[in-house]
């Protein structure tokens, strides 16, 4: 899959309590909750969030996931989390930026997400059509406008 899928959303996130340590520095861990809200943002707007997915009888264990972090995320600070489709063909590879108010990345990361069978519990290593279909009719759906200004 071409890295400049051009499949990608924003989510404005404020730093919680419970999400920092004691110095005030949101705690490493919790980053992965902050990829989740930008997962589910970008799941969403294709069309095949968790409750479609569970519909459709497949499951999309996260199966590696890492981290960059560049600069601290403090409590009470207000963010903004930009989730990029990266892969679907056989795989979810997202890409996530973490970004200050002012536009200046924080946090780089990057997830990737094999596709389950449910009911057999087996491991797919082709996305299902109801994965690529709403993802095609995304991208398709996004590239109308730009072709018709032409």
């Amino acid at each position: 899959m071409d890295k400049g899928l051009p499949i990608y959303a924003d989510r404005e996130f404020t730093v919680e309590f419970y999400d920092v340590d004691s110095m005030q520095i949101v705690w490493h861990g919790n980053y992965i909750k902050f990829f989740e809200l930008g997962r589910c943002e970008l799941l969403d707007k294709i069309g095949y969030g968790y409750l479609e997915m569970e519909k459709s009888g497949f499951g999309w264990p996260v199966v590696d996931i890492k981290v960059k972090y560049i600069r601290p995320l403090m409590f009470h600070q207000k963010a903004r989390i930009r989730t990029t489709l990266v892969e679907y063909e056989n795989r979810l590879r997202l890409s996530y930026r973490i970004f200050d108010m002012d536009g200046n990345v924080l946090t780089k990361g990057e997830s990737t997400q094999m596709c389950v069978d449910m009911r057999t519990l087996q491991s797919r290593f082709e996305s299902p059509a109801c994965l690529t279909t709403k993802v095609e009719a995304c991208l398709a759906a996004i590239s109308e406008p730009v072709e018709a200004t032409r």
